[in-house]
């Protein structure tokens, strides 16, 4: 097909509602992708922006949701115009997806109680004791029912007036279709999950009951978190209210069918075809995870591994780093700001592609260079705070290649940690895929990754467009899909003609990064040192 006859095809399926929406609401950006009848992107919009350390909490305002919600669809809305020559007015389906975990309680008038509390704060540490304990279940501090324990615990004063709990997804879906629901994955990363049920473990739920209420407060888990849906069913439709609150330009119709909100580590399984198992991702931003489709559940309780779902339902290990690109992107900046001092002009991702490509001839073992980029804290190595740090001794070799090197594998030391403990429970994993932004220069970071997690890495062509793309695929699969398990959809329809490319580390670059990870273990008491001396 040339490409007039593609872009008239794209424009039937416009015209035709073959079309899915799906919008995702990352770290640092909020993206909004279109995709067509084949599942290629024909449209996106993006907006930019920054989580806020706020009296000691990390948050974003409501009013940055919304803002970033309507400039994201409405830099969407003008490419189509802009290619097609068609105002955007209904779409086939559409799915919204966001950062995992956290908390946002409302009161019976829906108003927020407290700021919204991040997946980045680590201030829930009795809660993640007591819950893991009680539970005989990994519950990490991050997890939306650790934030709820702790403010009992703690006896703030909004405890009293909650009725409805939700994590950043949940509310945008709720806002815009009236309806309490929440994705099987994302609810995952809220409450422990029966995977013979599909809903909130109800052992537990009658636990954690029981443990409000010896503190005096009175909650029903059923009740105040959203209702658990699987991939592919019904989540509601796009209200007129909900219409405007995306659209304010009037144009875009009501009633639209809406997929079941989705974390991002969801939509990184989709994206990446990983939702069968034994297989697995790894998505790298601001925090890294890796997620692995597991075929049993483990034989203990592991603080460094969470037990999460796919969209589908399937039980996964997910082990989730605080911290990965945060650093990189500080030094970047400082490398810009170099450049420019020097009256030199380079675009952004030039230079990060340039200085990227300089790890490759790096030292294996990083030229015994040490550092975390902890900018918050890093529940896997028991950090509470976050204290940047670069470390080398006088006889390290300090140049730009390690340096650069040092950095990338660092970024995935706290995840290798929690890769260790699979590779003792012997859990098989046949493929593992990478995606994320890191990837969009060849070669460098999937190398880095193959060495750390001791396995071949995957990047497919389709690996830059992300999570906004697997929340569209899953709006896709409701709409669209006939019957067909999940994986059968992604593999038959959506990935069958994508290609990709397998990298594999060489045994030199394996046992440097062994020597790294020793030095990386060690050095461990000196971020402690910082996190006590630099308040």
């Amino acid at each position: 097909m040339n490409t007039e006859e593609l872009k008239a095809q794209e424009m039937l399926d416009i015209i035709d509602g073959r079309t899915s929406l799906g919008i995702e609401f990352g770290s640092t950006r909020i993206k909004a992708v279109l995709i067509d009848s084949t599942f290629s992107a024909i449209a996106t919009g993006s907006y930019e922006w920054e989580n806020r350390l706020e009296n000691g909490i990390w948050t974003y305002s409501l009013e940055d949701v919304w803002k970033g919600l309507r400039m994201s669809y409405r830099k969407l809305a003008t490419e189509v115009f802009e290619k097609y020559g068609e105002t955007l007015s209904s779409v086939g389906a559409i799915g919204f997806s966001a950062m995992m975990h956290g908390y946002m309680a409302f009161d019976k008038d829906e108003q927020l109680l407290v700021p919204f509390r991040t997946w980045r704060n680590s201030m829930t540490q009795e809660a993640e004791r007591v819950l893991t304990e009680r539970f005989n279940f990994n519950i990490p501090q991050r997890w939306s029912i650790a934030h709820l324990y702790q403010a009992i615990l703690n006896k703030e004063e909004h405890r009293s007036r909650i009725e409805y709990v939700t994590t950043l997804a949940g509310y945008i879906h709720w806002q815009l279709t009236a309806e309490k629901v929440i994705g099987i994955g994302d609810a995952s990363g809220m409450f422990p999950i029966d995977t013979e049920t599909k809903t909130y473990d109800q052992e537990m739920v009658a636990i954690f009951e029981q443990l409000a209420e010896e503190e005096g407060c009175t909650l029903k888990v059923n009740s105040i978190f959203p209702k658990v849906l699987l991939a592919g069913e019904d989540a509601g439709k796009l209200t007129q209210e909900g219409a405007y609150l995306l659209d304010p330009t009037g144009h875009l119709k009501s009633g639209i069918p809406i997929c079941p909100p989705e974390g991002d580590a969801g939509t990184g399984m989709v994206a990446t075809n990983s939702v069968a198992k034994r297989t697995g991702n790894v998505s790298v931003g601001t925090s890294a995870f890796a997620m692995i489709v597991l075929e049993r559940e483990l034989q203990a309780v592991y603080p460094e591994v969470d037990l999460v779902t796919t969209p589908s339902g399937e039980v996964v290990g997910m082990v989730h780093t605080n911290n990965c690109s945060s650093d990189i992107n500080a030094w970047m900046q400082l490398f810009q700001e170099v450049t420019e001092t020097l009256g030199f002009e380079i675009s952004r991702d030039r230079l990060f592609s340039i200085l990227l490509r300089e790890a490759l001839n790096g030292d294996p073992d990083c030229g015994g260079l040490l550092t975390y980029g902890y900018y918050s804290g890093e529940n896997i190595t028991g950090m509470n705070e976050g204290r940047p740090l670069f470390v080398r001794s006088p006889d390290s070799r300090f140049n730009l290649a390690n340096f650069m090197r040092v950095h990338l594998a660092s970024a995935f030391g706290a995840m290798r940690m929690g890769f260790d403990i699979l590779e003792r429970e012997n859990i098989q994993i046949d493929t593992l895929v990478g995606h994320g932004g890191i990837f969009k220069t060849p070669e460098v970071g999937q190398r880095i990754l193959a060495t750390a997690m001791r396995a071949p890495i995957t990047v497919l062509n389709t690996a830059s467009e992300g999570g906004a793309w697997g929340i569209a695929l899953l709006a896709s699969y409701m709409k669209f899909g006939n019957g067909e398990s999940l994986a059968e959809f992604l593999r038959q329809k959506v990935f069958k003609e994508k290609q990709g490319v397998t990298l594999k580390a060489t045994e030199n670059e394996l046992n440097g990064y062994d020597a790294f990870m020793e030095r990386y273990r060690n050095g461990l008491a000196i971020e402690e040192q910082a996190l006590e001396k630099l308040t």
